[in-house]
């Protein structure tokens, strides 16, 4: 493979430690651009520096002195700031990780669309918010969208172009997160402790708590949607708690194509880096005669009505799924600062849609805007809760 030039927006988050990990193993075909984050400026330095980046980019403006500091004379260019960011994700890459967590990496993200290179697209807020904007930009701008969620790597893999007449189902697995077998009684005393110990996966708090509450996969079935093109009533989602089969495609005839391998995001984000080819990665190999079962079943939508709420504000229209996503950004935060219960979450949100003016949405400005109001209306909802 010849040299790419690469940006990863959101390089200190789960997503972006796992790209630098594949990337600094393989330094003869990569050359770093720019590399942003949040907070965690210690670790964005370190990256800069192992990755020999161009530029380093922190969101928070107070610690852009704090990250000059720790690579003064590393000849690295520091920027901060949210516009800081979106001129990082303008710059002329070759192929770009968009994994920054929740709807603050949908600006960002269209900045990448807009340059028409390749997107690997690890930010599913991104299409839930804003799904047909983003798809018509990107089929107006020839950019290359390359999915990085296991479960988009996977379809995308297993979907052949060929026969997308023939398919008869997409089926979007699911682990089923810490609290599958809980009932009700128990999931109303879950502390954020409990709630971000992923049984198979090594994500950040607020994807984990998604993936307790099931609105991961709610967030899942959104995205799938809109990356290929099929009704919600085409995909099926079934709880595998292995996480070896990360989801399939079935086909008319009766075929099922499945994509397997161990639970590491390693394994995605190689195949974003070489697409369309492929190339070697640390993750660990398959053994099939260590496993001792796959099961599979159907959710339980009573426990994890998540999942129903997903499907309802997909069918309600773009408006309903970014004021469900922004609600729910909200609720995951109050719960992790223990302001409100782990059922309260979905609650929450439901609350929200329900009393969402849904006007449609046609521009990323109104998109944000809807996402603007419907934050607001969660935190008021949130307070009234507490008072009771």
């Amino acid at each position: 493979m010849s040299e790419k030039s690469i940006t990863i927006l959101g390089s200190t988050g789960s997503i972006g430690k796992s790209t630098v990990d594949v990337i600094r193993r393989h330094p003869d075909l990569y050359r770093v651009k720019a590399l942003t984050g949040n907070r965690n400026v210690s670790l964005l330095a370190e990256q800069a520096v192992l990755l020999k980046a161009e530029t380093a980019v922190t969101a928070s403006k107070d610690k852009y002195a704090e990250l000059k500091e720790l690579l003064d004379g590393k000849g690295v260019r520091i920027e901060a700031g949210d516009e800081a960011v979106a001129a990082a994700a303008a710059e002329d890459a070759d192929w770009t990780m968009s994994s920054i967590v929740g709807a603050a990496g949908l600006i960002p993200t269209m900045e990448v669309v807009k340059r028409g290179k390749t997107l690997a697209l690890a930010n599913k807020e991104t299409l839930v918010c804003a799904g047909e904007i983003v798809m018509k930009a990107i089929k107006d701008f020839k950019t290359t969208l390359v999915p990085v969620d296991s479960e988009h790597s996977a379809i995308f893999q297993t979907l052949e172009e060929k026969h997308r007449n023939a398919v008869d189902r997409i089926l979007l697995t699911a682990s089923g997160g810490p609290f599958r077998e809980k009932d009700l009684a128990f999931m109303e005393k879950v502390t954020p402790e409990q709630a971000v110990a992923h049984p198979n996966w090594n994500m950040g708090a607020k994807i984990s708590v998604d993936s307790a509450t099931m609105m991961n996969k709610g967030l899942e079935i959104i995205e799938a949607c809109h990356l290929f093109g099929f009704p919600a009533e085409k995909i099926e989602v079934l709880v595998h708690p292995q996480s070896i089969v990360h989801s399939a495609v079935g086909y008319k005839d009766g075929s099922v194509l499945a994509h397997m391998g161990m639970p590491d995001m390693r394994t995605p984000i190689a195949y974003a880096l070489a697409y369309p080819e492929r190339m070697d990665s640390p993750t660990e190999r398959l053994d099939f005669t260590k496993i001792a079962a796959l099961t599979f079943s159907h959710p339980d939508e009573e426990r994890f009505p998540a999942l129903r709420l997903a499907t309802e504000c997909l069918a309600k229209g773009q408006t309903a799924t970014a004021v469900m996503n922004a609600a729910n950004e909200v609720a995951v935060g109050a719960f992790l600062n223990r302001k409100i219960g782990f059922l309260d979450i979905v609650r929450t949100v439901e609350n929200v849609v329900e009393n969402a003016v849904l006007t449609p949405v046609t521009t990323i400005e109104e998109v944000i805007a809807a996402d603007r109001k419907a934050r607001e209306d969660a935190r008021r909802c949130i307070e009234e809760r507490i008072k009771r």
